[in-house]
């Protein structure tokens, strides 16, 4: 999947975006705070990192990042 971190961006559905890294994405790393999982993924030329909620089996938020190579 190719798309650029502006398109992705500018998706207006937060669902379609969350179907995006799910489907295309990478993980790069994953980690545990309290009751929430941070998961760093890879989609083309940028990072996504979604963070779930574990008590409830949902994501919760979004972080984008312009540049992954800074990541690796």
């Amino acid at each position: 999947m190719n798309i650029s971190y502006y398109d992705f961006q500018n998706l207006t559905d937060r669902q379609t975006q969350y179907e995006l890294v799910l489907t295309h994405g990478r993980i790069i790393s994953e980690r545990m705070v309290s009751q929430s999982r941070y998961v760093l993924y890879e989609i083309s030329n940028f990072s996504v990192e979604l963070i779930y909620d574990n008590m409830h089996n949902k994501i919760i938020g979004m972080n984008l990042f312009e540049k992954h190579s800074s990541y690796r």
